[in-house]
């Protein structure tokens, strides 16, 4: 039986999921600092912050390009919890993500 620590199929997996996960971390904080700055401008005009249609278009446009193995219902999950996380953080303290 291999250590899964010396198993070079194993290290080099490893390595390329952490880094998709820096990848997905950095594009999180950069989704939050865009949104900031569109919840600031409608703020600023008086436009309501959560637009219902565009979450909607939002997910039916990932559907539409989501090739797999992700599922329709793995998506959705995904999508509305990465939407309700970036309304929390967007609306905590002072609007100012991190």
């Amino acid at each position: 039986m291999t250590d899964n620590a010396s198993d070079p199929t194993v290290r080099r997996l490893r390595g390329e999921i952490s880094d998709l996960d820096h990848a997905i971390v950095d594009a999180v904080n950069t989704r939050l600092q865009l949104v900031a700055q569109l919840r600031s401008y409608k703020a600023s005009r008086g436009i309501p912050f959560v637009d219902p249609e565009r979450e909607r278009q939002l997910l039916d446009e990932l559907a539409s390009a989501n090739p797999g193995p992700l599922s329709p219902q793995g998506l959705h999950e995904l999508v509305s919890e990465l939407l309700d996380l970036t309304k929390r953080e967007v609306t905590r303290d002072d609007g100012k993500p991190g």
